[in-house]
């Protein structure tokens, strides 16, 4: 018997009302040109994760990738993107606020408040209490800048209140450095840390709580005698009782590198005498000096960390950490164009992008 090619097909709506053809039930099916489907309904289209891609895909093979939120194709190579466009989460943190030199007039010094945090990634926080923000599209062939934030500078100047945090970015996804720490200082002004992604902590005898950016961070701790900690990203800084300095908040925990990692956490206030030391919170921040006369611990450099606070009598302050940057991108839609020298590492099906300097990212 011959077979007879049927040159067009049409289905109208609810021709069908059920028909399913399962997986690999037809070894070897073909539908020649001009195949219609009319109506104004939909038309589905095979989706799953990337795990359930085809073993052995061709050429022109199209399915919705559930992993990434993309339609994909095969080209013959890779699968890619059926847009000009495709979805990257991220963790932005910007630099660490740095610590103060007060003159010991009015008490301890405050730590450095943790620079912003933001994060796309799934199942995990942003800063400030928030949930995951929504992933970046990125339009194929464009460049993305990535800018790494340096850390707040620990003053040398008697009465100076320390350095804000360096913002960090991908592309429009800005986070907002750390504030500085305020000092023990005869000037009121300088008694109060700055505001921030975190706030920096009170100096000793301050008045007002430093505020940190919604979604990025928390208010740095307030003072008494002593100086308060730095805000961290999950935490406010802890506030000083009396005389005795105060423990920075913590940070937040990420797993987009393959491994949890804790990062901008603020720096430790501290005492207004001799005593003992104030932790930094968890995620790079640094620890306070030992009262009277020592340095504080600076910040972890690329955790956004706040610098710890130096003895409250003319000891020079110290450095918040470095931001960071890390991208997350599927395996097939990575580029591999860079600028920065980021590690790039290969974690199941995604390439993990890290800078620690600033760079660039062609889509």
């Amino acid at each position: 018997m011959a077979t007879e090619k049927i040159s067009t097909i049409i289905i109208a709506d609810d021709a069908v009302t059920t028909a399913k053809v399962a997986d690999d039930a037809v070894t070897s099916a073909k539908i020649e040109d001009n195949v219609t489907v009319a109506g104004t309904s939909h038309l589905k289209i095979p989706s799953g994760t990337t795990a359930q891609r085809p073993g052995s895909p061709a050429v022109g093979m199209i399915r919705y990738n559930t992993t990434s939120s993309e339609y994909e194709v095969h080209n013959g190579t890779a699968w890619s993107p059926l847009t000009r466009n495709y979805s990257v989460e991220y963790l932005v943190v910007a630099g660490g606020g740095g610590s103060g030199r007060g003159n010991g007039n009015a008490g301890g010094n405050g730590g450095g408040g943790a620079g912003g945090y933001r994060s796309s990634v799934s199942g995990e926080n942003s800063g400030g209490g928030a949930s995951a923000e929504s992933p970046l599209s990125l339009t194929v062939g464009s460049v993305y800048t990535v800018t790494v934030g340096a850390g707040g500078q620990g003053q040398t100047g008697s009465d100076d209140q320390g350095g804000d945090g360096s913002n960090s970015a991908f592309g429009e996804i800005v986070s907002i450095g750390g504030g500085g720490g305020g000092v023990g200082s005869s000037t009121v002004s300088q008694r109060n840390g700055r505001d921030g992604g975190s706030g920096g902590g009170e100096g000793g005898s301050g008045t007002t709580p430093c505020a940190g950016t919604s979604s990025q961070g928390f208010a740095g701790g307030s003072a008494g005698s002593g100086g308060g900690g730095g805000g961290g990203a999950s935490e406010v800084g802890y506030s000083s009782t009396g005389n005795d300095g105060a423990a920075g908040g913590d940070g937040v925990a990420s797993s987009i590198t393959g491994s949890s990692v804790t990062r901008a956490g603020g720096g430790g206030g501290s005492r207004n005498d001799n005593g003992n030391v104030h932790a930094g919170g968890a995620g790079g921040g640094g620890a306070s000096a030992n009262g009277y006369g020592g340095s504080g611990t600076a910040g972890t450099a690329n955790t956004g960390g706040g610098a710890g606070a130096s003895g409250y009598n003319n000891v020079d302050g110290v450095n918040g950490g470095s931001g960071v940057v890390i991208l997350k991108i599927l395996s097939d839609y990575y580029s591999g164009t860079t600028t920065g020298s980021p590690t790039v590492t290969t974690v199941g099906s995604y390439k993990i992008l890290t800078y620690n300097s600033s760079g660039t990212y062609t889509a």
